[in-house]
Order: C-alpha cells, then structure tokens, then sequence
C-alpha cells in the first residue's frame, strides 16, 4: 500500500495535484503556528537572567539556523536519489529546495549577528561557526546559479546534485564547531542528552516556532515545485489537460 502510494507520488501529475491540496492546510497550520509561537516566546516567555529581552531574537534565529542545516541535507539526499534512481520529482524537489535554504541560511546570519552585537561587541568575527554557515549560504547560491546557468534543465539538475552532495560535508563541521574549536558561539542548549540548559517557558515556543518554520519551508517548496514541474511538463498531455480544464 505503502509503496504504490510512494510510486503514485513519484508522478508529476499526481504530485502536482496532491501537493495542490496540502498547500492550503499545511500553509495555515503554519500560520497558526507561527502567530502562537511569536505570542508565547515575545510576550509569555521570562527575560533571561544574563541577556535581558534582547535573547528574544532566539525565536528568529534558531529555527532559521536549523533549517538551513535541513534543508540543505534533504537537497543532498535528493540530489543522490536523483544521481542514482534519475528520479525526476528527486531532481524538482531539490532545486526548489535551495533558495528556501538560502533564505533561512541568510536570516540566520543576519539575526546571529543583530544578536552578537549587544552580546560580544562586535557585528561580525571569523568564528567557526559563523564562517562555516556563511560557507553555507555561498554552497546554496552555488547550487541555484549552476542550475540557472544550464539550459538542459536535466544536466543543470544533474551539476547541482552533485555540488550539493559535495559540499554537504559542510554540515557536520557547522554542528560540531562549536564543539571541536573554541569559539565565542555558545554550545548547545536545547540539543543535549541529559536535558535542555533553557526554562520550558523559553524551550516551548522554540519548539513551536521551529515547527512554524518546517512547515513554511513545506509549503514553499511544494510551491515551488508545481511551478517547476509545469515549465519542464509544459509540452505534455497532463499540463495541456490542466491548462484547458482552467480555461474551461
């Protein structure tokens, strides 16, 4: 059962139509989350003891970082079903997935640095951390301009695959550095095994907001995705019966 609907799912129609009818519910589910979680961790959640108000940008600046580390690991994933499978719905979903990434990566360094500033003096310094994610954000512009720059739009997937895959090798450095190198970044807090070093009133709309941002990134990827699909299907039978069934 499973499998069938996995197989179903791997046709640009059935997709195209599936993912029409989740967009909507996934896209408020994310409002409704997003709206909760700035409530909670803007107005319910304490000051910290060290930070004051300004820790609040935590609820901007986390989920962003984390889901540019996701995102980047499910365009690789894709990519490599892509490369091996030559699946085409693999080779959509990662291309769409890499200017949501890009974004993420770019509003996790430009709340990391309106947060260091107050924190560590300074707007910008060469950490770890902060190098390897900027290191990030330039691999996520590298997959979308070697995609744009080749016409064939299956060989343009087949380059960005490949430079996604290589240059996933980034993502354990940026989840480690803090931990292999001493840097000014601070290490994990919500992560640890033994239990989270943050109060439950500031991890809860955390949590929330980081489902908020997976559910975006969802959302916009399928999206963007239908909108891929339709350029690289436009001579075929299903688009036409599309576009006459709108006009109709």
């Amino acid at each position: 059962m499973f499998m069938r609907w996995f197989h179903e799912l791997g046709s640009p129609p059935y997709f195209y139509r599936f993912a029409g009818r989740l967009i909507p519910w996934l896209g408020g589910l994310c409002l409704v989350l997003l709206v909760t979680g700035l409530y909670l961790g803007l107005i319910v959640a304490p000051s910290d003891y060290q930070q004051g108000e300004s820790y609040r940008i935590i609820y901007i600046h986390v989920p962003s970082a984390w889901m540019s580390l996701f995102i980047y690991v499910v365009m690789a994933a894709c990519g490599a079903i892509a490369l091996i499978w030559r699946m085409k719905l693999a080779e959509v979903v990662a291309i769409s997935s890499a200017p949501v990434g890009a974004s993420f990566t770019f509003l996790a360094l430009v709340t990391g640095s309106l947060w260091g500033k107050p924190m560590w003096g300074t707007w910008w310094v060469w950490d770890a951390r902060l190098t390897s994610e900027l290191l990030l954000l330039f691999l996520y512009l590298g997959v979308i301009a070697l995609y744009s720059a080749i016409e064939d739009k299956r060989q343009a997937a087949r380059a960005a695959s490949i430079l996604a895959i290589v240059g996933v090798v980034n993502i354990p450095l940026i989840h480690y550095s803090v931990e292999w190198w001493n840097t000014l970044h601070q290490g994990p807090t919500v992560t640890k095994f033994d239990a989270p070093s943050i109060d439950v009133r500031m991890l809860v709309p955390l949590l929330i907001m980081a489902l908020a941002f997976k559910l975006f990134y969802i959302v916009n990827m399928l999206m963007r995705a239908r909108c891929e699909l339709l350029s690289r299907e436009r001579n075929s039978r299903w688009v036409a019966e599309l576009a006459e069934a709108d006009h109709g």
